[in-house]
């Protein structure tokens, strides 16, 4: 029997994604709630009490909300939300950064999907503490470009407006307080003792993503030079479909949308064997998002992991 999915929240831009991605697979059976029936609670209850994984596409009060409305012991939730992020009884659904996180998500009631931005970051620091490379105490900062997507209808509306003000066609920084609802994922799945201080920062253009971590050299324990950065973090990733390291640390400049429209991620390491960058480019909606949330599921449910994914 085809496993049965609900996607609560459809309508969002997080959902609509998703439901791109399910909406032409056969190997599921999508559960769709009737349009005048989509914020009734009772109506949600039964399609989540009927699924076998629900998308949970609200915002984080909603959702924590909604998990609440599931009483069927079999039904798995993946959360796109940051509600439930650094709660110690969800796992972190980022399975590139272990073999242990991977095989938590395969058998998981309860997923909690990651963060656009700390995709990004977490992408480039949690292998370089993992192999011992870089210390918990290290004080890091991280700037993020994302396009305008990543802020949800309303902010889709406000850059796409025909009479749209000239502040907006120009790249905006913003979280300037250090409150950024991604730092606590950022610092706890990392192991970090210090909160990054990190800036992002949106443009105007639909959709991808640029997030940068700068270092010294001297920051780093048992690498000496760019080329074994990139080495050792392309060990790290080695195997890994979704998440590639580029080949080649000789790059003047990079582009945030690169990865716009595909589900991967690739790290760039750039500079010199003094001071140095690592950028991860992905699109905000995949593996940022959308497509970070269908990856999980295929590994929920036993399917290829790449199933149904743009690569």
């Amino acid at each position: 029997m085809k496993p049965k999915v609900y996607i609560d929240g459809k309508d969002g831009t997080t959902g609509l994604q998703i439901y791109d991605r399910l909406s032409v697979r056969s190997d599921i059976n999508l559960l769709l709630i009737d349009e005048d029936k989509r914020k009734d609670p009772a109506e949600r209850k039964k399609l989540m009490d009927a699924a076998d994984i629900v998308f949970l596409c609200l915002p984080d009060a909603a959702a924590i909300e909604a998990v609440e409305l599931v009483e069927n012991p079999k039904t798995r939730v993946i959360d796109a939300s940051t509600a439930h992020r650094t709660n110690p009884d969800w796992d972190y659904g980022f399975p590139e950064l272990s073999a242990e996180r991977r095989s938590a998500i395969q058998t998981s009631m309860r997923v909690a999907n990651p963060g656009c931005h700390a995709t990004g970051f977490i992408s480039v620091v949690y292998p370089l503490v993992a192999m011992g490379l870089l210390s918990k105490d290290a004080c890091l900062s991280a700037f993020s470009l994302t396009g305008y997507s990543g802020g949800g209808k309303k902010m889709i509306a406000q850059y796409e407006a025909p009479d749209k003000g000239t502040a907006l066609f120009a790249p905006c920084p913003y979280g300037m307080g250090q409150g950024h609802k991604h730092l606590p994922e950022m610092q706890k799945i990392c192991g970090l003792t210090n909160k990054p201080v990190f800036t992002p920062i949106v443009d105007d253009y639909y959709k991808g993503m640029a997030t940068t971590v700068p270092f010294h050299m001297s920051q780093l324990n048992g690498a000496f030079s760019l080329e074994e950065v990139r080495q050792k973090l392309a060990d790290y990733y080695a195997g890994q479909t979704l998440v590639h390291v580029a080949d080649t640390t000789d790059t003047a400049k990079l582009y945030a949308n690169v990865q716009a429209g595909k589900d991967t991620l690739e790290l760039i390491v750039a500079g010199n064997d003094r001071q140095f960058t690592v950028t991860a480019l992905f699109d905000n909606l995949g593996k940022g998002a959308s497509g970070a949330a269908v990856q999980n599921m295929n590994l929920m449910l036993g399917f290829a992991e790449t199933t149904g994914l743009n690569l």
